[in-house]
């Protein structure tokens, strides 16, 4: 029989609906590298102690390793299952069964079906974005974005098309990245760099799509203010670059301007203020190291003509998707990052002074692999949780 604090701790990661689950004492963990942030804050900011208590509702079960959620305007919510099953869920937590006409995917490692976003006018055209791995034949695959049209009954996509692939095709089911986020005029797609030695460079190459952020018109064109544009041999999609796994992005509620959240090695996650054109350094230099413990690129956490993340986690949260708080649930939290945590899993909120985070705080710490946040309307946080028999989960303050 295992011991009784065994015990006792197994029991406490047992959330049930409608539990009240209040910041947890955490700890930064010890360090991988010594190497010095840029400047005060950029790393273990002080611990914040809002005394809020979450109160946790289960709004479905049974979902095999979600990915990504967009909620409806009507109410409900779209839910992507990495194997490749988009779903419907109802504003009553029934799951529905597999939508119709979603791409084929490469559902191996880390590959398979990824992000949903809802076009801005999707409550008239019906327009949504897919994410996906995508098999291109020989073990090789791309992220890639798909735009579709979902039914009024919600059951099938129609007008399916590609509006990126990344390339070239890989033989590494790993780092996909593929967070896609759809503002007023463009799309934004995060690419990862595939995470082998010999593939993780071209995250510095302008001519491939890899460790990048990319962004586009609405059905797919290049829009003629990227920054590399008409330039020689550069991918024209391309935002920015010199990213590793980008797995969270999203925009800022009053300036516009794209964040971002990306897997570091071992440690030197980063949320990163994107910048068209900036170079993020991956694989020249990190805050963290490689899994062998040797060091990334040059040894060094920066260099000259290379944009420094706006936070750092060394060791690392194994960052999924974010929001910036924008409801009136959480008295105090207008504008905080509210982050998912795969490892050690959780929730992570970060209050932001303008470009600065000057303070974090972690919900739910160790608890459970959370993949994916969004808001709902009436400001409640919504959190994926990833496992095999996974969850969406509803978040709101204890009275």
């Amino acid at each position: 029989m295992p011991p009784l604090n065994t015990l006792v701790a197994a029991v406490l990661l047992i959330v049930l609906p409608g539990a009240s689950v209040r910041a947890q004492a955490w700890d930064f963990g010890t360090r991988n590298t010594d190497l010095a942030p840029a400047f005060a804050n950029q790393t273990r900011a002080p611990k914040l102690q809002s005394g809020i208590s979450l109160r946790v509702e289960t709004l479905a079960r049974g979902l095999e390793h979600p990915w990504g959620i967009a909620v409806l305007p009507e109410g409900g919510y779209l839910v992507t299952e990495r194997s490749g099953t988009l779903r419907h869920i109802d504003k009553n937590g029934d799951v529905s069964a597999p939508i119709a006409g979603v791409p084929q995917v490469y559902a191996r490692g880390q590959g398979g079906l990824l992000d949903v976003a809802l076009a801005p006018d999707f409550a008239t055209s019906g327009w949504l974005y897919l994410t996906y791995a995508k098999p291109l034949g020989g073990g090789f695959s791309a992220t890639a974005a798909a735009r579709a049209r979902l039914s009024p009954d919600r059951r099938r996509l129609t007008g399916v098309s590609d509006i990126f692939v990344q390339s070239p095709p890989s033989p590494s089911p790993a780092h996909y990245g593929a967070r896609i986020v759809a503002s007023g005029a463009y799309v934004f797609i995060t690419s990862g760099e595939h995470a082998s030695e010999a593939e993780r460079e071209f995250a510095q190459h302008l001519d491939k799509s890899y460790g990048k952020v990319i962004r586009l018109a609405p059905d797919g064109g290049t829009p003629s203010d990227n920054p590399f544009a008409g330039g020689p041999g550069a991918a024209p999609q391309v935002w920015s670059l010199g990213h590793r796994n980008v797995q969270g992005a999203a925009l800022h509620p009053r300036t516009g301007q794209l964040w971002t959240l990306e897997h570091g090695p071992r440690g030197g996650d980063e949320l990163n203020q994107i910048t068209p054109g900036a170079n993020y350094g991956w694989p020249l230099v990190s805050y963290g190291e490689n899994y062998s413990g040797t060091a990334i690129g040059t040894g060094a956490a920066r260099a000259p003509g290379l944009t420094e993340p706006r936070y750092f986690w060394d060791p690392v949260i194994a960052p999924g998707g974010f929001a910036f708080y924008d409801g009136a649930m959480f008295a105090g939290w207008q504008g905080d990052i509210i982050a998912a945590s795969l490892t050690p899993g959780g929730i992570v909120r970060l209050k932001l002074e303008g470009d600065r985070v000057v303070g974090e705080e972690r919900f739910l710490h160790g608890e459970m692999r959370i993949r994916d946040i969004e808001i709902a309307p009436d400001g409640a946080i919504l959190a994926l949780v990833d496992a095999a028999d996974g969850k969406l989960l509803r978040l709101t303050p204890e009275p």
